[in-house]
């Protein structure tokens, strides 16, 4: 079995980029996938999903280049579950996609 996910949509946000003192680099934004389907009365519907996404070093480089709100972007990636403590102290977490390509449509 492989962890593997492939989405095309839209960038949501721009591309938060951080900066490490190694050398590293992060981007950071969100993509909406559109679901297009006819209810039982036979209504066109859409559903809008969002994902968080993230990506590192020359994919990271490559994104915040050629990324910005509104861009369409077909991406190949990887979910990671994430942890974290919140403020009251209770472990949290979250999915979120790590990607590995990404192109610009």
């Amino acid at each position: 079995m492989k962890n593997q996910i492939q989405l095309i949509g839209n960038m949501g946000t721009n591309p938060e980029i951080t900066n490490f003192d190694s050398g590293a680099k992060k981007v950071r934004f969100t993509l909406a996938t559109n679901e297009f389907f006819t209810t039982k009365e036979g209504k066109k519907e859409q559903r809008t999903s969002w994902h968080n996404l993230y990506a590192w070093g020359s994919t990271a480089n490559y994104i915040a280049k050629m990324g910005k709100k509104g861009t369409q972007v077909a991406i190949t990636g990887k979910l990671v579950t994430q942890k974290y403590l919140s403020k009251e102290g209770a472990t949290k977490a979250f999915t979120a996609i790590e990607v590995q390509r990404a192109i610009a449509l």
